[in-house]
């Protein structure tokens, strides 16, 4: 084994993670239900009770799930007043810097999200970090299934021994993704779910990126 397959990899998460952009979930989600006649949830009831697939985060509010048509008018709502937001969310504090000098070190890393990957790469690119990635993989498809699928194909891609990958997500379905592989993982409550949420993965959680770096270097 190459000495570049012995050395600790991240794959980092971005929505929630990476980028700040709870504010913006939390409108685009609002401006959803309201084409429903759903009451408005709040930063603290979203954190409790988001889940993944989305349309079971959606049955728990609801009391059921939504229907077929209701969840394309709901998800077509969100996404475009998301989108129409993202742009101007910034970085998590010390994103850019825990990035470089990672890439610095000699560190590799990689980023997996459930983002459509043509919004994604451009998005990255305006925050000029998409060259501390080895690699970037974003969602192809229209599927509202979690990670674990994607995760597999990000690891095979990479060709990094799974033991070898610490994942750093803010959601359950992170975790969750990293043990379907056999990878370790770090999940940060600056995303969408509660720390209370998290806890209960039984991973380590933490507050800030500098943090889950620090965790995830004593993990592998």
């Amino acid at each position: 084994m190459g000495k570049q397959h012995m050395k600790k990899h991240l794959v980092w998460d971005w929505n929630g993670t990476l980028l700040d952009d709870i504010g913006a979930v939390i409108g685009a989600t609002n401006a959803a239900f309201a084409e429903l006649g759903l009451a408005p949830i709040t930063l603290e009831r979203y954190r409790d009770l988001y889940t993944v697939p989305v349309p079971r985060f959606y049955e728990r509010l609801m009391g059921r799930l939504p229907t077929d048509a209701e969840w394309t008018l709901m998800d077509g709502t969100f996404h475009r007043y998301y989108w129409e937001r993202a742009e101007g969310c910034a970085l998590t504090l010390g994103a850019a810097e825990l990035l470089a000098a990672r890439q610095t070190a000699g560190a590799t890393q990689s980023l997996l999200s459930l983002a459509p990957h043509a919004e994604l790469l451009p998005l990255l690119r305006r925050h000029g970090i998409a060259e501390r990635f080895v690699r970037v993989d974003g969602r192809t498809d229209r599927s509202t299934d979690g990670k674990s699928a994607n995760m597999v194909r990000h690891l095979e891609a990479l060709a990094v021994p799974a033991e070898r990958i610490v994942v750093i997500g803010d959601a359950a379905d992170d975790a969750l993704a990293a043990a379907h592989v056999g990878a370790k993982a770090v999940l940060f409550t600056g995303g969408s779910h509660s720390r209370a949420s998290l806890e209960r993965v039984g991973v380590p959680v933490v507050d800030s990126l500098e943090e889950a770096v620090a965790v995830a270097e004593e993990l592998v």
